[in-house]
């Protein structure tokens, strides 16, 4: 049976979601959102898909889940990738996902969508550049940890890197230079050399020229 993963291509917590599946082997297919026009919102979405309002949502037969971070477990717990080889590593992994749930993504997602998706005379200028700074710092933590390491846990590709990577793909701009984080850089050219690795707008439908962008 084929997995169904509710997304839109603009939507780096989508993408983990996305990568995942499609490193890990399984049969999947996209079901496109069109989040900006409010699907997400309406009620036939809240009733029926997600009472959150939100993608990513992964549908396996009778099994429904929700959030990135969940679906990417199931993934693992499938199809015996990207979740660690002992328990150390899993709860290592668990920490990394967690922490950029909290300190990378969602402040990404949000800048992001402030400098791309809204018009610029609506843009809070002071909250764009406190979420800026934020980032900076947990860029900083990021760069630091992968000083001498491929990957973020151990020795291969693991849901800490597809988490950790979900919004940093992007070319829309919002403040990140990935040429000025050497380590996180050699990171990401490591994730794209994975086999199977495709870029966000080139696994899920949805782009921001869709809509005139």
């Amino acid at each position: 049976m084929t997995i169904k993963l509710y997304c839109f291509g603009e939507s780096g917590n989508a993408y983990k979601a996305a990568l995942a599946l499609e490193l890990s082997g399984l049969a999947w297919e996209p079901v496109y959102v069109d989040f900006f026009n409010g699907e997400a919102r309406s009620e036939a979405y809240l009733n029926t898909v997600n009472e959150m309002g939100e993608v990513p949502v992964m549908v396996d037969g009778d099994l429904k889940l929700t959030q990135s971070g969940v679906i990417q477990q199931y993934v693992a717990d499938k199809s015996g990738k990207f979740g660690g080889r002992n328990d150390q590593e899993r709860y290592e992994i668990l920490r990394w996902v967690l922490w950029d749930n909290h300190k990378l993504s969602s402040q990404n997602g949000i800048t992001r969508f402030l400098l791309n998706f809204i018009p610029e005379d609506k843009r809070p200028t002071e909250a764009i550049a406190f979420l800026q700074g934020r980032l900076q710092a947990a860029y900083k933590v990021l760069e630091g940890h992968l000083e001498g390491r491929d990957w973020i846990v151990g020795d291969a590709i693991t849901n800490a890197d597809i988490s950790c990577c979900g919004y940093l793909f992007y070319p829309e701009p919002y403040g990140f230079d990935r040429k000025a984080w050497p380590n996180i850089d050699r990171w990401l050219a490591n994730i794209e050399a994975t086999p199977g690795w495709k870029h966000p707008y080139d696994l899920m439908p949805g782009h921001p020229s869709d809509r005139g962008l």
